[in-house]
């Protein structure tokens, strides 16, 4: 008796590791694509983008620009100022760098 609840305990065992697999593998990347306009390009393989967002204000309702700048790792170094880049987070890859660019969107 104590045999067959040992064997039937290491199948559900076994098949609870199986599915941990399988979700591990099939992890997608769920950060947001981001649009902006280069600023900077002095450095090698960092761009700063300028991201500029219309928001609105939640008491007042007005609506107003707001801008923010993000350091992208940019390992090609193609890109210069006035270009428009699209970027997604990724690992850090320096103290505030944490983008990585997905695609050139205009020159």
């Amino acid at each position: 008796m104590n045999a067959v609840k040992k064997t039937i305990k290491k199948e559900t065992v076994a098949k609870k590791a199986v599915k941990v697999v399988e979700a591990k593998e099939t992890k997608v990347s769920k950060a947001p694509t981001l649009r902006g306009t280069v600023t900077s390009a002095a450095t090698e393989a960092t761009i700063t983008v300028e991201v500029k967002t219309l928001k609105t204000h939640p008491k007042y309702g007005k609506k107003y620009r707001s801008s923010k700048k993000y350091l992208v790792h940019a390992p090609e170094g193609k890109y210069a100022v006035g270009d428009t880049v699209a970027f997604r987070e990724c690992r850090p890859i320096s103290k505030r760098k944490r983008h990585m660019v997905v695609a050139d969107s205009s020159r």
